[in-house]
């Protein structure tokens, strides 16, 4: 494990973690270049099997590409069936961060997972689906670095919030306080520059954001602009 926490590793926090599913993936050396003009420390890589959800996207080849153009923090979220079998082959190709999803694997493998992981020098996160009760996890928390909150169905950017998922964060961010821990809650799924405030109120550190981003042909002003809205909340501007 590393010598610093999560927290420590990325801060300032709130910031913002780029999804780059909906980007030019034709174009992704260039894309990513643009975001790091544009300050985004972090980019969240969608890997998807075609199996745990039904779209398929890339793999760790990708990854490893992408590594050598690239010094941001490389946020790999498995929606894959069994991710035991292939994650090491994601930290090979430069994850800085795993999150798998705790309705990926039997509840008796969870914990094992976590430990593989973060014996590698990783660091590790657990995701969660719409449907799945936020108290599933609680056991784990003090194990992990960071939790994923979906707030949408996994699977497709472009999706909008689902805001009953949203309580999510807030019953994290007690548990959080009340048992003195620091894992980091970030959310996935619809997070654009009009919800953005309350789900970081509600104590996320690290909103996904995605389509609010590549849906726009300047995407490197509205990052821009996104960006700032988080440095404006923690200040309480």
């Amino acid at each position: 494990m590393r010598n610093k926490s999560l927290k420590e590793f990325l801060k300032p926090l709130p910031r913002i973690s780029v999804s780059l599913l909906n980007s030019d993936l034709a174009d992704l050396k260039n894309v990513v270049q643009k975001l790091e003009s544009a300050k985004i420390k972090v980019l969240h890589l969608d890997i998807m099997d075609g199996h745990f959800v039904d779209n398929l996207t890339f793999g760790p080849q990708i990854v490893k590409s992408l590594r050598k153009h690239t010094r941001c923090f490389l946020d790999v979220h498995l929606m894959i069936e069994n991710p035991q079998k292939t994650f090491k082959e994601y930290i090979y190709s430069g994850a800085d961060l795993i999150v798998f999803h705790y309705e990926s694997l039997n509840e008796d493998d969870i914990e094992n997972l976590i430990f593989e992981i973060k014996q590698n020098k990783i660091f590790c996160g657990i995701s969660i689906k719409p449907k799945t009760d936020v108290e599933k996890i609680f056991s784990y928390l003090k194990l992990l670095d960071l939790v994923l909150v979906m707030t949408v169905e996994p699977g497709f950017g472009g999706q909008k919030i689902l805001f009953d998922c949203i309580n999510k964060i807030k019953i994290l961010n007690e548990y959080r306080r009340d048992n003195n821990l620091d894992f980091l809650i970030s959310s996935d799924g619809g997070i654009n520059e009009k919800n953005i405030k309350e789900i970081i109120l509600l104590g996320c550190d690290l909103p996904v954001v995605g389509n609010a981003i590549f849906k726009h042909k300047d995407f490197v002003s509205k990052t821009k602009y996104i960006l700032s809205l988080t440095k404006r909340i923690k200040y309480n501007i």
